[in-house]
């Protein structure tokens, strides 16, 4: 385990996997055999985590779907140009010029937040929480916030 060395929950590995996909992303210039190798260590990093918590099986499976989603989400999105995705908690938002990538973010599999103005995604166990009518500022200064890629703002400064 030389890519997760150290991380011992989901979070953990989950911001791990952010910080080695903006590097090793072929999308950003890296290698994609190394790519390949952070994701059959994640994988497995993930089930050696998730066996730990000690889950019932339909959990366990479940559990293991929504990190496997939650790799391949990050992976389509980071593709995507024009638009800004940030991890507020356990969620990931997508905000920036997505109005003509609305049809793709659906497919990705992402729902759209109307009051918030923002795409998003949370695993399938996280659907009894339901989003309050906080605002996007609001949850993050709650759950604290990470942004992943901000094309979307380099791009609109550079046309000011």
């Amino acid at each position: 385990m030389k890519f997760f060395d150290g991380c011992n929950t989901q979070e953990e590995v989950k911001a791990r996997y952010r910080k080695l996909a903006m590097e090793h992303h072929p999308d950003k210039g890296g290698s994609e055999e190394v790519m390949k190798e952070i994701n059959k260590e994640y994988e497995f990093i993930c089930a050696k985590i998730i066996k730990g918590e000690n889950l019932n099986q339909e959990e366990t499976e479940e559990r293991v779907k929504d990190n496997e989603m939650y790799r391949e989400i990050l992976e389509k999105l980071m593709a995507l140009e024009g638009i800004v995705i940030e991890l507020v908690g356990l969620w990931v938002w997508v905000t920036g010029n997505t109005y003509p990538l609305r049809k793709t973010l659906k497919e990705i599999g992402l729902s759209f937040a109307p009051l918030k103005k923002a795409w998003y995604y949370r695993a399938e166990y996280l659907k009894a929480l339901r989003s309050s009518n906080m605002t996007l500022d609001e949850i993050r200064a709650k759950h604290g916030s990470e942004t992943v890629k901000s094309t979307y703002k380099a791009k609109k400064a550079l046309h000011k």
